[in-house]
C-alpha cells in the first residue's frame, strides 16, 4: 500500500503543471473569450430589446395617427355634408322664392286679365244697352209706323 500511495503522490506531483496550465487557460478563456462574448451578447439582447421597443413604441404611434387620421376624416365628412345640407337648404328656399314670385306674377296676370275682363264686360254691357236701345226704338218706330197700303198684301 504504501508503493501504491508513492505512485499516486508521483502522479499528483505530475499532474500539478497540468492543473496550473489548466487553471491559466480556464484563466485565458474567461479574461479573453468569454467576457467579450458575454458582453456581446448582452449588448445584441439590450439593441435587440431596444428595437422591439421602438418598433411597439412606431406601431403604438402609428395607431395614434391612424386614429386621429380616422376622427379628422369624420369631422370633414360631417363637415362636408353640412356644408351640401346648407347648399341643398339655400338652393329649397331658392325654388321656394322663385316659385312664390312666379305664384305672385301669376296672381297678377289672372288680376290684370279679370280686370282687362271686367272692363270688356262693361264696354259691352253698354254697347248691349246702346244696341238694345236703338233695336227698340226702330222695333217702336216699325210698329207705329203707319203700314202703306199694298205693302203688306202680296
Amino acid at each position: 500500500m504504501g508503493d501504491t500511495l508513492a505512485k499516486l503522490g508521483e502522479l499528483l506531483l505530475g499532474a500539478v503543471p497540468t492543473i496550473i496550465l489548466m487553471t491559466l487557460l480556464y484563466w485565458v478563456y474567461a479574461v479573453l473569450v468569454n467576457k467579450p462574448f458575454t458582453a456581446v451578447l448582452a449588448e445584441r439582447r439590450r439593441r435587440t430589446e431596444g428595437a422591439m421597443e421602438k418598433a411597439r413604441a412606431d406601431i403604438a404611434g402609428a395607431e395614434a395617427r391612424t386614429a386621429d387620421y380616422e376622427q379628422r376624416l369624420r369631422e370633414a365628412r360631417v363637415a362636408v355634408f353640412k356644408a351640401q345640407e346648407a347648399r341643398r337648404e339655400l338652393a329649397l328656399q331658392a325654388r321656394a322664392s322663385a316659385i312664390k314670385e312666379a305664384r305672385a306674377r301669376a296672381q297678377a296676370q289672372v288680376d290684370q286679365a279679370r280686370a282687362d275682363i271686367d272692363q270688356e264686360k262693361l264696354r259691352a254691357e253698354a254697347g248691349l244697352e246702346a244696341e238694345s236701345g236703338r233695336l227698340a226704338a226702330e222695333i217702336l218706330r216699325m210698329v207705329l209706323q203707319p203700314t202703306r197700303p199694298g205693302a203688306g198684301a202680296h
